[in-house]
């Protein structure tokens, strides 16, 4: 599973260091929510997305949704394919081209490539496509007795859209993203969600 407007380019930083999260976000994280910023860029061009959340689910299995192609499109909002383009027969990295269709807009075709450090880390970045800017990572680290899933991007849209708007779509889909993540590494790993979580 793998964008500013486009949350599909998610279902998706650079750095190497773990992504360091507000007391707000241990908080929800805490509660079983997802935690989500979503901010402007310094140069107004493109935005940046930070993300996570708990799974209590083995490592290997969150990974394998992660990187699931053919799942992506179930469980990321508006992803309408996920195709593998190249992949490295050790399988250190792959190329994929999504197309996205959000509603009352074209559709978005992205092209990305994923290298991979299985089964803690995925940085990818832009190779093609409508997207301006595409680059980010996740991770996956030992959290209690869950693994921690982060995302960090950041993206631009390949046509004018009002930040507002642009944040908006982003706080509403990236949490959908990662409960259906968390659902399906559930699901495979033959648990269910906990009782009262979403």
């Amino acid at each position: 599973m793998r964008a500013l407007f486009l949350a599909a380019a998610l279902l998706a930083p650079s750095a190497a260091a773990a992504l360091e999260l507000p007391a707000r976000a241990e908080a929800l994280l805490e509660r079983g929510r997802p935690y989500v910023e979503v901010r402007p860029d310094a140069d107004g061009s493109s935005g940046m997305i930070r993300a996570a959340i708990d799974v209590a689910a083995p490592e290997a299995v969150v990974w394998a949704v992660m990187t699931d192609c053919d799942l992506a499109p179930t469980m990321v909002a508006n992803l309408k394919s996920c195709r593998i383009l190249e992949r490295d027969p050790q399988g250190r990295w792959d190329i994929r081209e999504e197309v996205t269709r959000p509603i009352f807009t074209p559709s978005v075709r992205t092209v990305y490539r994923e290298d991979f450090e299985p089964t803690h880390r995925m940085t990818f970045h832009r190779t093609d496509g409508d997207l301006k800017v595409l680059e980010g990572e996740w991770r996956l680290e030992p959290h209690g007795e869950a693994v921690r899933v982060t995302y960090e991007a950041r993206v631009a849209a390949p046509f004018a859209v009002p930040g507002w708007v642009a944040r908006l779509a982003m706080r509403r889909d990236v949490p959908q993203a990662l409960l259906a993540l968390r659902r399906e590494a559930l699901a495979r790993a033959g648990q269910a969600s906990p009782q009262g979580s979403p």
